[in-house]
């Protein structure tokens, strides 16, 4: 079934800005009947010259005047939507904005479903799906990093990046089909060899392409980073000097955290997510206890972990246990406290864990004065980045659906390549390459199930 199955012709309407009081507001009408409702609305309006902002004053029935307005015609196809599209905005109050879109409704409009906005766009053919997930990452960007990769998503970069693929296997294809069309006419048909070259060099881009699923997750996502240790090792310190504000309770009592504290900082566009956790040790005390619990469950979910250390007191088997509990994560050993050390610091240390790929790290800090914060930056900075490479062309995949899509096809190729170095049939060969192709269709839309489209833009807020 292709997404086209979803297109009506009714016209919807919604209030595009953000829920609230503000200087300007937007209601956006779009379908068959904007432009009818909007002229029924403000009969002096001229609807000839679009893409010009023209004055008006809107009135009530009994003809009371309500607000000024600026209103903007887009003629289909060229509009957001690819459909008659009408925006009116306003002043920013929410009872004049509540009432225009009941005028609308009056005159025909039926209030927009979450993301019918965008929907409709990508049935209309504006946006191919990639493009269309785009635009709520970009609207829900928390970063200027963010924001950048949710902007070159909506430029096409993954269509780009896949078009010779895709052409490459349409040209497969072809030859494939017509070999076995032609067999009868003494038509070459195309060797064992003939048809791995090209579908290997296709399996290799996906693969390629693949590999910035780890950077786009990270950058749509943020990095889960929990910071654990045991009691009064100074991780609520630690906690607020690196989101710069006294968001964690500090105190000399140790025990104080009972809670996971969460905060959302931005790392050179890099969105990571800190976790202040309740100090780890045995105790009787039942709401400490329960803080306990609550940080091994968030130390088990957190992409990294900062193990903070008192460098002033001796390591407990507490310590050695947990660090022995984390060998195969990535890992920030933070040595707090250097301000109370009289004796030189060694040089800041790091060594590869044997039992994993990722460089467990030795930072010397104090979160009272500040030293050795900035090198823990740039340690967290460089743990988030350790892992995650760009794809191929700058395209990157940015969530599972996608990178799904692209393994599907690229595990379609591999059994390709298997039946053709087999020398299976052309046929067998083919459905192998076909069943690649709709992956890749799938990818930015093309032949997507409708329940997929549904679950997408029900994600979308009311108005985009």
């Amino acid at each position: 079934m292709t997404a086209a199955t979803l297109l009506d012709d009714t016209s919807i309407v919604a209030i595009a800005t953000p829920a609230g009081r503000g200087g300007i507001g937007i209601v956006r009408l779009s379908g068959p009947a904007a432009i009818t409702i909007a002229q029924n609305l403000v009969p002096s309006i001229n609807t000839n010259t679009p893409r010009l902002a023209q004055y008006a004053i809107l009135r009530d029935e009994s003809g009371a005047r309500v607000d000024d307005a600026l209103i903007t015609f887009f003629k289909a196809p060229h509009s957001y939507t690819g459909e008659d599209l009408v925006e009116i905005a306003t002043h920013g109050a929410p009872v004049v904005l509540d009432w225009l879109v009941r005028a609308c409704v009056d005159r025909g409009a039926q209030p927009a479903r979450p993301g019918e906005f965008t929907e409709r766009a990508f049935l209309r053919g504006r946006l191919d799906l990639t493009e269309a997930e785009a635009v709520r990452d970009l609207i829900d960007a928390q970063t200027l990093g963010q924001a950048k990769l949710a902007a070159q998503q909506m430029g096409g970069s993954i269509a780009t990046a896949i078009r010779p693929a895709k052409d490459a296997l349409i040209s497969l294809i072809a030859a494939l089909e017509a070999g076995i069309d032609f067999a009868e006419d003494d038509l070459d048909t195309l060797s064992a060899a003939e048809i791995d070259a090209p579908i290997a060099a296709i399996e290799t881009s996906l693969n390629t392409l693949l590999t910035s699923f780890a950077h786009g997750r990270l950058m749509r996502e943020g990095l889960r980073l929990a910071i654990v240790g045991r009691p009064n090792a100074g991780k609520s310190s630690l906690f607020n000097r690196l989101v710069e504000r006294d968001r964690a309770i500090v105190t000399a009592t140790p025990g104080t955290t009972r809670d996971v504290i969460s905060e959302h900082i931005s790392m050179e566009g890099v969105p990571v997510e800190l976790l202040d956790t309740a100090g780890l040790r045995e105790t009787v005390d039942e709401a400490e206890s329960m803080g306990v619990a609550r940080s091994r469950q968030t130390i088990a979910d957190a992409d990294a972990v900062l193990l903070v250390v008192d460098a002033t007191a001796a390591e407990t088997d507490e310590e050695v246990s947990l660090k022995e509990s984390l060998l195969g994560r990535p890992v920030i050993e933070v040595r707090n406290k250097i301000d109370l050390l009289r004796e030189r610091l060694p040089d800041e240390v790091s060594w590869t864990n044997q039992r994993s790929d990722f460089t467990r790290q030795t930072i010397w800090v104090s979160a009272v004065s500040g030293e050795g914060v900035e090198a823990l930056r740039a340690g967290i900075l460089s743990l988030a980045r350790g892992s995650a490479q760009t794809g191929d062309g700058g395209a990157t995949l940015t969530n599972l659906r996608q990178r799904n899509a692209v393994a599907n096809a690229a595990s379609s190729l591999a059994m390709a390549r298997s039946a053709a170095i087999r020398e299976l049939p052309h046929e067998m060969i083919l459905l192998d390459v076909y069943e690649a192709l709709r992956a890749l269709d799938e990818l930015t839309g093309q032949t997507t199930a409708d329940d997929v489209l549904n679950l997408i833009f029900s994600s979308f807020c009311i108005g985009k």
